[in-house]
């Protein structure tokens, strides 16, 4: 799944950093995966860091529990979020044997700099499940429509607050032949 959004990268970077439970949310309904908390609409400096091996939260009844493990993280490019739990949904280290019962998922998302100042937000990744029978039931009458519904929305809001973000505070873009130049829209410039 893809959208262009108009901005560049490092606008859209921030948004993907602070996803997480216990962070900035999820960006699509929130009752459904936010435990009922509002998702951010705006960039948080709090929320910015995030490193190789950090756990993204999710939001459960009894409060955050870790889901997602940073797997990949190239600022402005590149984010990796790798899931790997047992079907009690108790995290597994990854650098042992699966058990004979676990979820393993990937979940990617990839910018890329379009002409003019915008970005292509791309997502995408893979969900394996075993025993495999569960996975046959599971991912073809569950987890592919509702993922499908909710990363629609994800990218939908993402897209939404980022381009209102864009459009009220100007940004800096620099090079080494430009010296740093503020302006709402980069085409403006280039």
């Amino acid at each position: 799944m893809a959208v262009t959004i108009e901005a560049p990268s490092d606008q859209v970077w921030p948004w993907l950093v602070q996803m997480g439970g216990d962070r900035g949310g999820w960006y699509s309904w929130d009752r459904l995966d936010n435990g009922g908390r509002p998702s951010a609409q705006e960039v948080h400096t709090e929320w910015q860091d995030l490193a190789l091996g950090d756990y993204v939260k999710y939001w459960t009844r009894s409060g955050p529990v870790d889901a997602w493990e940073v797997a990949a993280l190239e600022p402005n490019r590149f984010l990796a979020l790798r899931g790997l739990i047992d079907l009690r949904g108790r995290n597994l280290d990854p650098r042992q044997p699966r058990p004979s019962s676990y979820v393993e998922g990937l979940w990617c998302f990839k910018l890329n700099e379009l002409p003019g100042g915008r970005t292509r937000l791309v997502i995408g990744g893979y969900q394996a499940i075993r025993p495999r029978w569960i996975e046959r039931i599971f991912n073809y009458w569950l987890y592919i429509p509702v993922t499908w519904i909710m990363q629609a929305r994800m990218l939908a809001v993402l897209k939404r607050n980022i381009e209102r973000a864009a459009r009220v505070r100007p940004y800096t873009v620099t090079s080494p032949e430009n010296p740093p130049v503020e302006s709402k829209r980069l085409s403006a410039i280039a």
